[in-house]
Protein backbone atom coordinates (compact mmCIF):
# COMPACT_ATOMS: atom_id res chain seq x y z
CA UNK A 1 0.00 0.00 0.00
CA UNK A 2 1.44 3.42 -1.03
CA UNK A 3 1.74 6.25 1.43
CA UNK A 4 -0.92 8.19 -0.53
CA UNK A 5 -3.36 5.30 -0.33
CA UNK A 6 -2.63 5.00 3.38
CA UNK A 7 -3.18 8.73 3.83
CA UNK A 8 -6.50 8.58 1.98
CA UNK A 9 -7.58 5.66 4.14
CA UNK A 10 -6.69 7.65 7.25
CA UNK A 11 -8.75 10.63 6.03
CA UNK A 12 -11.70 8.35 5.23
CA UNK A 13 -11.48 6.78 8.68
CA UNK A 14 -11.39 10.21 10.35
CA UNK A 15 -14.43 11.39 8.39
CA UNK A 16 -16.19 8.17 9.32
CA UNK A 17 -15.47 8.81 13.00
CA UNK A 18 -16.71 12.40 12.62
CA UNK A 19 -19.99 11.18 11.14
CA UNK A 20 -20.39 8.65 13.97
CA UNK A 21 -19.75 11.32 16.58
CA UNK A 22 -22.14 13.70 14.87
CA UNK A 23 -24.86 11.06 14.85
CA UNK A 24 -24.26 10.20 18.48
CA UNK A 25 -24.17 13.78 19.78
CA UNK A 26 -26.94 15.07 17.52
CA UNK A 27 -29.36 12.27 16.69
CA UNK A 28 -32.05 14.85 15.80
CA UNK A 29 -30.46 17.13 13.16
CA UNK A 30 -32.31 20.14 11.75
CA UNK A 31 -33.56 19.53 8.19
CA UNK A 32 -33.09 22.24 5.60
CA UNK A 33 -36.03 24.56 5.07
CA UNK A 34 -37.73 23.90 1.74
CA UNK A 35 -37.20 26.42 -1.05
CA UNK A 36 -39.65 29.31 -0.83
CA UNK A 37 -40.65 28.44 2.74
CA UNK A 38 -40.15 31.12 5.41
CA UNK A 39 -40.65 31.27 9.16
CA UNK A 40 -43.98 32.18 10.76
CA UNK A 41 -42.68 34.12 13.76
CA UNK A 42 -45.26 36.78 14.66
CA UNK A 43 -47.53 35.46 11.90
CA UNK A 44 -50.50 37.69 11.17
CA UNK A 45 -53.48 36.48 9.16
CA UNK A 46 -56.54 38.32 7.92
CA UNK A 47 -58.98 39.16 10.74
CA UNK A 48 -61.96 36.81 11.09
CA UNK A 49 -64.92 38.78 12.52
CA UNK A 50 -66.84 35.58 13.35
CA UNK A 51 -64.66 32.52 13.88
CA UNK A 52 -66.32 29.35 12.59
CA UNK A 53 -65.11 26.45 14.75
CA UNK A 54 -65.15 22.68 14.43
CA UNK A 55 -64.36 20.44 17.40
CA UNK A 56 -62.62 17.11 16.82
CA UNK A 57 -62.76 14.95 19.94
CA UNK A 58 -65.38 15.76 22.58
CA UNK A 59 -64.31 13.54 25.45
CA UNK A 60 -63.12 14.87 28.82
CA UNK A 61 -61.33 17.94 27.42
CA UNK A 62 -63.32 18.53 24.26
CA UNK A 63 -66.78 18.65 25.82
CA UNK A 64 -65.56 21.21 28.35
CA UNK A 65 -64.15 23.34 25.51
CA UNK A 66 -67.54 23.31 23.78
CA UNK A 67 -69.13 24.50 27.04
CA UNK A 68 -66.61 27.34 27.44
CA UNK A 69 -67.12 28.53 23.87
CA UNK A 70 -70.73 29.32 24.74
CA UNK A 71 -69.39 32.31 26.71
CA UNK A 72 -67.32 33.73 23.83
CA UNK A 73 -68.46 36.42 21.42
CA UNK A 74 -67.77 36.15 17.72
CA UNK A 75 -67.80 32.36 17.37
CA UNK A 76 -70.01 29.80 15.64
CA UNK A 77 -69.69 26.07 16.29
CA UNK A 78 -70.25 24.55 12.84
CA UNK A 79 -69.29 20.90 13.34
CA UNK A 80 -68.49 18.33 16.04
CA UNK A 81 -66.62 15.07 15.51
CA UNK A 82 -65.84 12.04 17.70
CA UNK A 83 -65.58 8.27 17.61
CA UNK A 84 -68.72 8.16 19.78
CA UNK A 85 -72.11 9.28 18.46
CA UNK A 86 -73.25 9.66 22.07
CA UNK A 87 -70.50 12.19 22.84
CA UNK A 88 -71.27 14.15 19.67
CA UNK A 89 -74.91 14.29 20.70
CA UNK A 90 -73.95 15.58 24.16
CA UNK A 91 -71.96 18.39 22.54
CA UNK A 92 -75.01 19.40 20.53
CA UNK A 93 -77.11 19.36 23.70
CA UNK A 94 -74.81 22.07 25.07
CA UNK A 95 -75.37 24.15 21.94
CA UNK A 96 -79.13 23.72 22.15
CA UNK A 97 -79.23 24.66 25.84
CA UNK A 98 -77.44 27.89 24.95
CA UNK A 99 -79.78 28.70 22.05
CA UNK A 100 -77.09 28.04 19.44
CA UNK A 101 -77.74 26.33 16.09
CA UNK A 102 -77.07 22.61 16.10
CA UNK A 103 -73.65 21.65 14.76
CA UNK A 104 -73.20 19.11 11.99
CA UNK A 105 -72.25 15.73 13.41
CA UNK A 106 -69.32 13.55 12.28
CA UNK A 107 -68.70 10.09 13.74
CA UNK A 108 -65.94 7.65 12.91
CA UNK A 109 -62.18 7.13 12.87
CA UNK A 110 -61.54 9.29 9.81
CA UNK A 111 -64.64 11.48 9.82
CA UNK A 112 -62.40 14.43 10.76
CA UNK A 113 -61.01 14.47 7.22
CA UNK A 114 -64.40 15.28 5.72
CA UNK A 115 -64.89 17.90 8.43
CA UNK A 116 -61.57 19.59 7.59
CA UNK A 117 -62.46 19.71 3.89
CA UNK A 118 -65.49 21.95 4.47
CA UNK A 119 -65.31 25.54 3.21
CA UNK A 120 -67.19 27.10 6.13
CA UNK A 121 -64.69 26.40 8.93
CA UNK A 122 -61.89 28.70 10.08
CA UNK A 123 -60.54 26.85 13.13
CA UNK A 124 -60.23 23.14 13.93
CA UNK A 125 -60.04 22.61 17.71
CA UNK A 126 -58.46 19.20 18.38
CA UNK A 127 -58.98 17.29 21.65
CA UNK A 128 -58.28 13.70 20.63
CA UNK A 129 -55.71 11.23 22.01
CA UNK A 130 -52.04 12.16 21.68
CA UNK A 131 -51.29 9.96 18.66
CA UNK A 132 -53.80 11.73 16.41
CA UNK A 133 -52.99 15.36 17.28
CA UNK A 134 -50.42 15.88 14.53
CA UNK A 135 -52.15 14.17 11.59
CA UNK A 136 -55.40 16.04 12.21
CA UNK A 137 -53.65 19.41 12.64
CA UNK A 138 -51.51 18.91 9.53
CA UNK A 139 -54.53 17.98 7.42
CA UNK A 140 -56.53 20.91 8.78
CA UNK A 141 -53.78 23.38 7.85
CA UNK A 142 -53.41 21.82 4.42
CA UNK A 143 -57.14 22.47 3.92
CA UNK A 144 -56.63 26.15 4.82
CA UNK A 145 -57.79 25.97 8.43
CA UNK A 146 -56.09 27.24 11.56
CA UNK A 147 -55.38 24.47 14.07
CA UNK A 148 -55.56 24.44 17.86
CA UNK A 149 -54.23 21.24 19.44
CA UNK A 150 -54.51 19.85 22.94
CA UNK A 151 -51.22 19.00 24.67
CA UNK A 152 -48.85 17.60 23.65
CA UNK A 153 -49.01 18.77 20.04
CA UNK A 154 -46.81 15.85 18.97
CA UNK A 155 -45.00 12.92 20.56
CA UNK A 156 -42.05 12.61 18.15
CA UNK A 157 -39.51 15.05 16.77
CA UNK A 158 -40.51 14.07 13.24
CA UNK A 159 -44.12 15.08 13.95
CA UNK A 160 -42.92 18.37 15.47
CA UNK A 161 -41.20 19.11 12.17
CA UNK A 162 -44.38 18.15 10.27
CA UNK A 163 -46.30 20.78 12.23
CA UNK A 164 -43.63 23.44 11.71
CA UNK A 165 -43.18 22.82 8.00
CA UNK A 166 -46.92 22.65 7.34
CA UNK A 167 -47.54 25.92 9.21
CA UNK A 168 -44.72 27.60 7.27
CA UNK A 169 -45.96 26.29 3.90
CA UNK A 170 -49.64 27.06 4.46
CA UNK A 171 -49.15 30.26 6.53
CA UNK A 172 -51.83 29.00 8.93
CA UNK A 173 -51.75 29.33 12.71
CA UNK A 174 -50.99 26.20 14.72
CA UNK A 175 -51.41 26.69 18.46
CA UNK A 176 -50.94 24.11 21.18
CA UNK A 177 -53.62 24.59 23.83
CA UNK A 178 -51.21 24.92 26.76
CA UNK A 179 -53.65 26.26 29.31
CA UNK A 180 -51.08 26.56 32.14
CA UNK A 181 -49.56 29.57 30.38
CA UNK A 182 -52.79 31.39 31.28
CA UNK A 183 -52.98 30.55 34.97
CA UNK A 184 -53.01 33.73 37.01
CA UNK A 185 -49.75 33.21 38.93
CA UNK A 186 -47.93 32.24 35.74
CA UNK A 187 -49.22 35.29 33.90
CA UNK A 188 -48.22 37.56 36.78
CA UNK A 189 -44.67 36.18 36.89
CA UNK A 190 -44.48 36.59 33.11
CA UNK A 191 -45.36 40.26 33.53
CA UNK A 192 -42.81 40.54 36.36
CA UNK A 193 -40.10 39.16 34.11
CA UNK A 194 -41.03 41.45 31.24
CA UNK A 195 -40.95 44.43 33.64
CA UNK A 196 -37.46 43.47 34.92
CA UNK A 197 -38.61 42.46 38.41
CA UNK A 198 -36.36 39.37 38.51
CA UNK A 199 -33.32 41.14 37.06
CA UNK A 200 -31.38 38.82 34.77
CA UNK A 201 -33.17 35.49 34.59
CA UNK A 202 -30.92 32.61 35.64
CA UNK A 203 -32.95 29.47 36.34
CA UNK A 204 -36.50 28.16 36.06
CA UNK A 205 -38.31 25.01 37.13
CA UNK A 206 -41.54 23.35 36.09
CA UNK A 207 -43.20 19.97 36.53
CA UNK A 208 -46.16 17.73 36.01
CA UNK A 209 -46.52 15.90 39.33
CA UNK A 210 -50.04 14.48 39.36
CA UNK A 211 -51.17 11.14 40.75
CA UNK A 212 -53.11 9.72 37.79
CA UNK A 213 -53.17 6.05 38.79
CA UNK A 214 -56.92 5.96 39.21
CA UNK A 215 -57.62 7.59 35.83
CA UNK A 216 -55.00 5.44 34.15
CA UNK A 217 -56.48 2.17 35.37
CA UNK A 218 -60.22 2.81 35.47
CA UNK A 219 -61.88 2.08 32.13
CA UNK A 220 -65.22 3.65 33.04
CA UNK A 221 -64.14 7.05 34.39
CA UNK A 222 -60.57 7.21 33.05
CA UNK A 223 -58.98 7.52 29.63
CA UNK A 224 -60.80 5.65 26.87
CA UNK A 225 -59.25 2.22 26.29
CA UNK A 226 -56.70 3.24 28.93
CA UNK A 227 -54.67 4.87 26.14
CA UNK A 228 -52.67 7.01 28.54
CA UNK A 229 -51.59 3.97 30.54
CA UNK A 230 -50.21 2.46 27.36
CA UNK A 231 -47.92 5.47 27.00
CA UNK A 232 -46.45 4.65 30.41
CA UNK A 233 -45.94 1.00 29.54
CA UNK A 234 -44.30 1.65 26.17
CA UNK A 235 -42.19 4.79 26.77
CA UNK A 236 -39.88 6.42 29.28
CA UNK A 237 -38.57 9.95 29.79
CA UNK A 238 -40.87 12.94 30.27
CA UNK A 239 -44.14 11.91 28.61
CA UNK A 240 -45.97 15.14 29.41
CA UNK A 241 -43.56 18.09 29.60
CA UNK A 242 -45.56 21.06 28.40
CA UNK A 243 -47.59 22.07 31.50
CA UNK A 244 -44.47 22.87 33.49
CA UNK A 245 -42.24 23.86 30.59
CA UNK A 246 -44.53 26.20 28.65
CA UNK A 247 -44.87 29.07 31.14
CA UNK A 248 -41.13 28.94 31.94
CA UNK A 249 -40.22 29.05 28.24
CA UNK A 250 -42.38 32.13 27.70
CA UNK A 251 -40.77 33.85 30.68
CA UNK A 252 -37.30 32.96 29.34
CA UNK A 253 -38.16 34.24 25.82
CA UNK A 254 -37.51 30.88 24.19
CA UNK A 255 -37.21 31.39 20.40
CA UNK A 256 -37.74 35.07 21.05
CA UNK A 257 -34.13 35.97 21.82
CA UNK A 258 -32.94 32.68 23.33
CA UNK A 259 -33.45 28.98 22.65
CA UNK A 260 -33.25 25.67 24.47
CA UNK A 261 -29.95 24.14 23.32
CA UNK A 262 -29.26 20.86 25.15
CA UNK A 263 -30.84 18.57 27.73
CA UNK A 264 -29.94 15.71 30.02
CA UNK A 265 -32.68 13.42 31.34
CA UNK A 266 -32.74 10.76 34.07
CA UNK A 267 -35.55 8.52 35.34
CA UNK A 268 -35.92 6.56 38.55
CA UNK A 269 -36.77 2.89 38.31
CA UNK A 270 -40.44 1.88 38.23
CA UNK A 271 -41.94 1.17 41.65
CA UNK A 272 -45.34 2.80 42.10
CA UNK A 273 -47.30 1.91 38.97
CA UNK A 274 -46.08 -1.68 38.92
CA UNK A 275 -47.15 -2.13 42.55
CA UNK A 276 -50.50 -0.46 41.82
CA UNK A 277 -51.13 -2.83 38.89
CA UNK A 278 -50.40 -5.82 41.11
CA UNK A 279 -52.70 -4.45 43.82
CA UNK A 280 -55.56 -3.98 41.32
CA UNK A 281 -55.02 -7.43 39.78
CA UNK A 282 -54.06 -6.07 36.37
CA UNK A 283 -50.54 -7.46 36.11
CA UNK A 284 -51.61 -10.44 34.02
CA UNK A 285 -53.36 -8.23 31.52
CA UNK A 286 -50.79 -5.45 31.36
CA UNK A 287 -47.59 -7.38 31.98
CA UNK A 288 -44.84 -6.59 34.45
CA UNK A 289 -42.86 -4.19 32.30
CA UNK A 290 -43.60 -0.49 32.77
CA UNK A 291 -40.92 1.45 30.93
CA UNK A 292 -41.72 4.80 32.52
CA UNK A 293 -39.93 5.35 35.84
CA UNK A 294 -41.82 6.94 38.70
CA UNK A 295 -39.88 10.22 38.53
CA UNK A 296 -38.18 11.76 35.53
CA UNK A 297 -35.93 14.80 35.94
CA UNK A 298 -34.67 16.75 32.93
CA UNK A 299 -32.20 19.63 32.97
CA UNK A 300 -31.99 22.03 30.02
CA UNK A 301 -29.39 24.67 29.14
CA UNK A 302 -30.26 27.54 26.82
CA UNK A 303 -28.09 29.14 24.16
CA UNK A 304 -27.56 32.12 26.48
CA UNK A 305 -26.50 30.02 29.46
CA UNK A 306 -29.76 29.85 31.45
CA UNK A 307 -30.95 26.56 32.99
CA UNK A 308 -34.39 24.95 33.26
CA UNK A 309 -35.38 21.86 35.28
CA UNK A 310 -38.52 19.88 34.36
CA UNK A 311 -39.98 16.89 36.24
CA UNK A 312 -42.66 14.27 35.51
CA UNK A 313 -44.34 11.90 37.99
CA UNK A 314 -47.88 10.52 37.59
CA UNK A 315 -47.65 7.45 39.83
CA UNK A 316 -46.62 8.67 43.29
CA UNK A 317 -48.92 9.65 46.19
CA UNK A 318 -47.81 13.29 46.14
CA UNK A 319 -49.73 16.57 46.12
CA UNK A 320 -50.27 18.07 42.69
CA UNK A 321 -47.45 20.40 41.59
CA UNK A 322 -46.19 22.21 38.53
CA UNK A 323 -43.48 23.87 40.68
CA UNK A 324 -43.29 27.01 38.49
CA UNK A 325 -40.13 28.50 39.94
CA UNK A 326 -38.44 31.60 38.52
CA UNK A 327 -35.03 32.71 39.82
CA UNK A 328 -33.13 35.81 38.74
CA UNK A 329 -30.35 38.07 39.94
CA UNK A 330 -32.78 40.29 41.90
CA UNK A 331 -35.78 38.18 42.89
CA UNK A 332 -37.37 34.75 43.11
CA UNK A 333 -40.92 33.39 42.82
CA UNK A 334 -42.42 29.92 43.21
CA UNK A 335 -46.01 28.70 43.00
CA UNK A 336 -46.04 25.24 44.61
CA UNK A 337 -46.57 24.07 47.31
CA UNK A 338 -47.41 27.61 48.46
CA UNK A 339 -47.02 30.73 46.31
CA UNK A 340 -44.16 32.90 47.52
CA UNK A 341 -41.83 35.69 46.41
CA UNK A 342 -38.39 36.72 47.67
CA UNK A 343 -36.70 40.00 46.77
CA UNK A 344 -33.31 41.60 47.36
CA UNK A 345 -31.83 42.65 49.74
CA UNK A 346 -33.59 40.21 52.10
CA UNK A 347 -34.17 37.31 49.73
CA UNK A 348 -33.13 34.78 52.37
CA UNK A 349 -36.77 34.92 53.49
CA UNK A 350 -39.97 35.31 51.50
CA UNK A 351 -41.99 38.50 51.66
CA UNK A 352 -44.88 38.83 54.09
CA UNK A 353 -48.41 37.91 52.97
CA UNK A 354 -49.32 41.59 52.74
CA UNK A 355 -46.25 42.33 50.61
CA UNK A 356 -47.01 39.30 48.44
CA UNK A 357 -50.57 40.48 47.79
CA UNK A 358 -49.30 43.95 46.95
CA UNK A 359 -46.76 42.64 44.44
CA UNK A 360 -49.36 40.40 42.81
CA UNK A 361 -51.63 43.40 42.40
CA UNK A 362 -48.91 45.72 41.08
CA UNK A 363 -47.74 43.17 38.50
CA UNK A 364 -51.13 41.70 37.63
CA UNK A 365 -51.05 40.81 33.95
CA UNK A 366 -53.25 42.85 31.58
CA UNK A 367 -55.09 39.67 30.55
CA UNK A 368 -56.18 39.11 34.15
CA UNK A 369 -57.39 42.68 34.46
CA UNK A 370 -59.30 42.34 31.20
CA UNK A 371 -60.87 38.91 31.49
CA UNK A 372 -59.97 37.50 34.92
CA UNK A 373 -63.34 37.99 36.60
CA UNK A 374 -65.26 36.36 33.78
CA UNK A 375 -62.67 33.58 33.53
CA UNK A 376 -63.17 32.71 37.19
CA UNK A 377 -66.92 32.65 36.63
CA UNK A 378 -66.80 30.41 33.54
CA UNK A 379 -64.11 28.18 35.03
CA UNK A 380 -61.92 25.55 33.50
CA UNK A 381 -59.04 24.86 35.89
CA UNK A 382 -59.83 27.99 37.84
CA UNK A 383 -60.28 30.15 34.77
CA UNK A 384 -57.09 29.57 32.83
CA UNK A 385 -58.86 27.43 30.20
CA UNK A 386 -61.34 30.18 29.43
CA UNK A 387 -58.58 32.81 29.29
CA UNK A 388 -56.76 30.62 26.78
CA UNK A 389 -59.86 30.25 24.58
CA UNK A 390 -60.66 33.93 24.86
CA UNK A 391 -57.15 34.91 23.74
CA UNK A 392 -57.17 32.47 20.82
CA UNK A 393 -60.44 33.85 19.47
CA UNK A 394 -59.47 37.46 20.24
CA UNK A 395 -56.26 37.16 18.21
CA UNK A 396 -58.00 35.44 15.28
CA UNK A 397 -60.76 38.06 15.20
CA UNK A 398 -58.24 40.92 15.26
CA UNK A 399 -55.61 39.48 12.94
CA UNK A 400 -52.95 39.35 15.67
CA UNK A 401 -50.11 36.86 16.21
CA UNK A 402 -51.20 34.12 18.61
CA UNK A 403 -49.75 34.03 22.13
CA UNK A 404 -48.39 30.55 21.37
CA UNK A 405 -47.12 29.71 17.90
CA UNK A 406 -46.15 26.51 16.12
CA UNK A 407 -42.57 26.78 17.40
CA UNK A 408 -43.82 26.75 20.99
CA UNK A 409 -45.84 23.65 20.13
CA UNK A 410 -42.81 21.91 18.62
CA UNK A 411 -40.17 22.99 21.17
CA UNK A 412 -42.20 22.06 24.22
CA UNK A 413 -43.56 18.81 22.77
CA UNK A 414 -40.24 17.52 21.39
CA UNK A 415 -39.01 16.80 24.91
CA UNK A 416 -41.13 13.65 24.89
CA UNK A 417 -38.81 11.89 22.45
CA UNK A 418 -35.60 13.73 23.37
CA UNK A 419 -35.86 12.81 27.06
CA UNK A 420 -36.61 9.20 26.21
CA UNK A 421 -33.50 9.08 24.01
CA UNK A 422 -31.37 10.55 26.79
CA UNK A 423 -32.72 8.15 29.43
CA UNK A 424 -32.28 5.08 27.22
CA UNK A 425 -28.69 6.06 26.43
CA UNK A 426 -27.39 6.52 29.96
CA UNK A 427 -28.65 10.09 30.42
CA UNK A 428 -26.40 11.47 27.70
CA UNK A 429 -26.70 15.13 26.61
CA UNK A 430 -29.00 15.60 23.62
CA UNK A 431 -29.13 18.63 21.35
CA UNK A 432 -32.57 20.24 21.09
CA UNK A 433 -33.50 21.06 17.48
CA UNK A 434 -33.85 24.72 16.53
CA UNK A 435 -37.31 24.58 15.00
CA UNK A 436 -37.05 28.23 13.93
CA UNK A 437 -33.89 27.42 11.92
CA UNK A 438 -32.09 30.46 13.32
CA UNK A 439 -35.02 32.89 13.26
CA UNK A 440 -35.13 33.01 17.09
CA UNK A 441 -32.32 35.58 16.95
CA UNK A 442 -34.52 38.09 15.08
CA UNK A 443 -36.69 38.87 18.12
CA UNK A 444 -35.83 39.86 21.67
CA UNK A 445 -38.42 39.41 24.39
CA UNK A 446 -41.66 39.31 22.42
CA UNK A 447 -44.66 40.10 24.59
CA UNK A 448 -48.12 38.70 23.99
CA UNK A 449 -49.99 40.77 21.41
CA UNK A 450 -52.39 43.20 23.03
Amino acid sequence: MSKWTLLLCCFAFCFSLTDCCRTETNPFPVPERAAGQTDVLQLRCDPIPVVRVAFVGVGMRGIEAVRRFMYLDGVEVKAVCDLSAEKVAKANEILERNNRPKADEYVGEEAWKELCERNDIDLVYICTDWSTHTPIAVYAMEQGKHAAIEVPAATTVADCWRLVDTAEKTRRHCMMLENCCYDFFELTTLNMAQQGFFGELVHGEGAYIHDLRFLNFDEETGYENMWRLKENTEHTGNLYPTHGLGPICQIFNIHRGDRMATLVSMSSDQFGMKAYAEEKGLSERLGDDFMEGDMNTTVIKTAKGKTIMIQHDVTSPRPYSRIHLVSGTKAYACKYPNPCIAVEPNAHSVVTPAQFDSLMQVYEHPFIKEIGEKAREVGGHGGMDFTMDYRLIYCLRNGLPLDQDVYDAAEWSCLTELTEYSVKNGSIPVEIPDFTRGAWQKINGLSFAQ
